[in-house]
């Protein structure tokens, strides 16, 4: 997908959400077609494994076909609250990659990253960095689609999914791209039924007109589509059959949090190596509350050790904040409290309790750059940067976001940092390569000091 392409629209789907966690609460269930829902006569299907699937269950099924169609199904009647807990949980990971997600149910959302293609990289990366996201913190799997609209994002996921089997799910490629320029060869080789729309009712009208596919239906005059169809549908269907679809991505609400965190290859209980990555993380968080027009008042660490043992702390700060020296300080302040000699396999950091900032007057990429060749003292980051006043940090601050949204994220960075040129935000929800796990830097900035 171009770097300049306009929108890059992200959709999510947890692959057979509500069997799914229930197979991670009944693991012994795993391998037998299960079914959610009604249990009773006049119950319905909520959601079936893809082993059941595979007897032709699906979602909105009467349990009574259900059970006609797979004897040997496991009814389960369902956790609705304990779902909705775990997609708060997903939801939150959605968010930590923009505070644009637009949850359509409990196991799906669409997810604008058009703003953030800078700091987070290639969409196709940030997508499979999501699904180890997603499954190193629920234990569930999803599928995505990556389109410039969501509805050629939507219609990519499906193609993304596993399918069916009596042996268990069939995995399919996890995320399916449709690149700009190539919509209308993704889309019009499809079934006319895969338009949002198109029901039995709308196929009957269209067959004595000789669509089958949506390529079909785009060679259809829109003022025929229009009267076979009325004015609302038909104008709908042409549009979406030429792949055009400009509805926004709209949040429901604003960001609770905003975090960064690192699966390590290997577990590190180096405090030098944790420091390292307590920085980059930090940098890497300010600058997304900055480019979003956040700040925030409660800084919080996380650390997962080598059993899995998950530990979380939190600081709250006198006044809400957007640097990354105050929230590098804050954590550094809580992980000096915790062992790491145990082995530390995930370390991140997080700021909530956001709020709108009083936005600061950007500056433009030569303003920045002229007001570091003025101020040799801002070209380096030192001990005496640590302590520099707030308003020197908002001008150096101001001169890397501009560096940054110009050229790139991994451009410029903390000088402690200066040695990890590959370890960049590529690695938020992946494992780094062993190779850059052992390159800590040994100078730059030096230790924050610790805070009360």
């Amino acid at each position: 997908m171009s770097q300049d392409s306009a929108r890059v629209i992200l959709h999510v789907d947890m692959d057979a959400f509500f069997a799914s966690v229930e197979l991670l609460r009944h693991p012994e269930l795993r391998g037998l077609p299960v079914v959610v829902g009604g249990t009773g006569d006049r119950g319905v299907v909520a959601a079936a494994s893809y082993e059941a699937r595979s007897y032709g269950v699906y979602s909105a099924m009467s349990s009574v076909q259900a059970r006609r169609l797979c004897p040997d199904a496991v009814f389960l009647q369902g956790d609705h609250a304990h779902y909705s807990r775990t997609s708060a949980v997903i939801m939150e990971i959605f968010r930590t990659l923009t505070p644009l997600v637009e949850p359509l149910s409990l196991d799906e959302a669409f997810l604008d990253i058009s703003g953030s293609r800078r700091l987070l990289g290639e969409p196709l990366d940030v997508a499979q960095r999501l699904r180890c996201s997603v499954k190193e913190e629920t234990g569930l799997s999803c599928s995505l689609g990556i389109a410039p609209n969501k509805f050629l994002a939507k219609l990519a996921t499906t193609s993304a999914k596993p399918t069916a089997s009596r042996g268990g799910p069939v995995e399919g490629p996890g995320v399916a791209v449709v690149s700009p320029g190539e919509e209308l060869e993704f889309l019009h080789p499809l079934p006319v039924e895969r338009l949002w729309g198109v029901g039995p009712a709308t196929l009957a009208k269209l067959a004595p007109l000789g669509v089958v596919t949506i390529g079909d239906l785009s060679e259809v005059p829109e003022e025929l589509l229009l009267v076979v169809l009325g004015p609302g549908a038909g104008a709908h269907l042409h549009q979406l059959s030429l792949g055009r679809d400009n509805r926004p991505v709209v949040a429901n609400s604003e960001p609770k949090s905003m975090s960064q965190e690192q699966t390590f290859a290997q577990d590190i209980s180096s405090m030098d190596a944790l420091r390292s990555e307590l920085v980059r993380q930090s940098e890497a968080v300010a600058s997304r509350l900055r480019h979003h027009g956040y700040r925030g008042r409660t800084v919080q660490l996380k650390v997962r050790y080598r059993d899995f043992t998950t530990v979380t702390r939190s600081q709250t700060l006198e006044a809400p904040t957007d640097r990354g020296t105050d929230l590098v300080r804050t954590a550094w302040s809580l992980l000096l409290r915790l062992p790491v000699e145990r082995g530390v396999r995930l370390l991140g950091v997080g700021v909530a309790n956001l709020l709108r900032g009083e936005l600061q007057q950007q500056l433009s990429f030569d303003d920045a750059l002229a007001g570091m060749r003025d101020d040799p003292g801002r070209r380096n980051l030192s001990r005496a940067a640590l302590d520099a006043s707030d308003s020197e940090w908002d001008a150096t601050n101001s001169a890397v976001d501009a560096i940054r949204n110009k050229f790139g994220a991994e451009l410029i960075g903390p000088a402690r940092l200066a040695g990890q040129a590959k370890q960049t935000q590529g690695q938020q929800w992946g494992p780094a390569a062993e190779n850059d796990v052992d390159t800590a830097s040994k100078s730059g900035v030096p230790p924050p000091a610790e805070t009360s």
